[in-house]
């Protein structure tokens, strides 16, 4: 693979500048790549480690009379070595800061239309929920807003998509589901435009939730729990409420852990 194709360029630590600093100093080794995946061939997110310390330890080996001695190419050097380390340690940290795929999504919001990502709540416990306006479980809308009244300080976000895919019992618009909702309900957790969630047409999160658990939602008021890394996520059917004691219990698991 060529150096352009890598997520992030190799070329700033090729031996064009630093030679110098192996030749003086010793602390460089000749292979100063990052490292390649064996399955894809790709660079990894992470730096070599034996590489970024000694480009550490060439940094602090030139001291202020070497600097001087050496004059403005030293020092020139000295900054290019500085702006290397920072260019490869900095694709670890954008890894690790990445949003999870499984919150990577946009969907327009129920109340305004205006699109927002998943993402706006990565690190944060969420329970999604496929929701109806006239279904024999509509009433758990009460046990979810208190859930998520009384946990949000905590990380919890309650997330409602409604859904017409059962029982044609959310045939209203947009526009009638909100006004349902908090009229009805008082509801304050965030809710997103009537979508699909099974079949042909269902929308990428909720394909991705069942392929994560294995378990598509059966009816309305189904409910995936996902903890803060987005790795794990849980399924849990239509009659389970929001106040269930296995349920609660697993969303304090996962709140409890960073």
């Amino acid at each position: 693979m060529r150096d352009d194709e890598a997520p992030y360029s190799t070329r700033a630590i090729s031996t064009g500048w630093i030679g110098p600093f192996r030749r003086l100093y010793g602390v460089v080794d000749a292979d100063h790549t990052a490292p390649k995946d064996g399955a894809t061939g790709r660079v990894s997110a992470a730096p070599r480690h034996d590489v970024l310390d000694k480009l550490i330890v060439a940094r602090s080996l030139i001291s202020a009379p070497t600097a001087a001695r050496v004059g403005a190419t030293g020092r020139l050097l000295l900054s290019a070595l500085a702006l290397a380390v920072s260019l490869v340690a900095a694709p670890a940290a954008i890894a690790t800061d990445a949003c999870p795929m499984i919150l990577n999504h946009r969907f327009q919001s129920l109340q305004d239309q205006k699109s927002q990502s998943l993402c706006q709540w990565q690190g944060k416990v969420l329970l999604v929920v496929n929701t109806a306006s006239y279904c024999d479980f509509t009433s758990q809308y009460d046990g979810l807003e208190r859930l998520y009244a009384r946990l949000r300080e905590r990380g919890l976000v309650v997330v409602g998509f409604p859904s017409n895919d059962f029982g044609d019992q959310e045939p209203g618009s947009d526009r009638e589901i909100a006004e349902f909702c908090r009229l009805t309900y008082g509801v304050d957790f965030p809710m997103f435009a009537k979508t699909t969630v099974v079949g042909k047409h269902v929308n990428p999160l909720y394909a991705q939730l069942a392929r994560a658990t294995g378990t598509e939602p059966q009816w309305n008021f189904h409910k995936y729990l996902i903890d803060r890394s987005g790795q794990r996520v849980l399924s849990f059917g239509s009659r389970v409420k929001p106040e269930d004691r296995a349920l609660l219990a697993r969303i304090e698991e996962f709140l409890g852990k960073r």
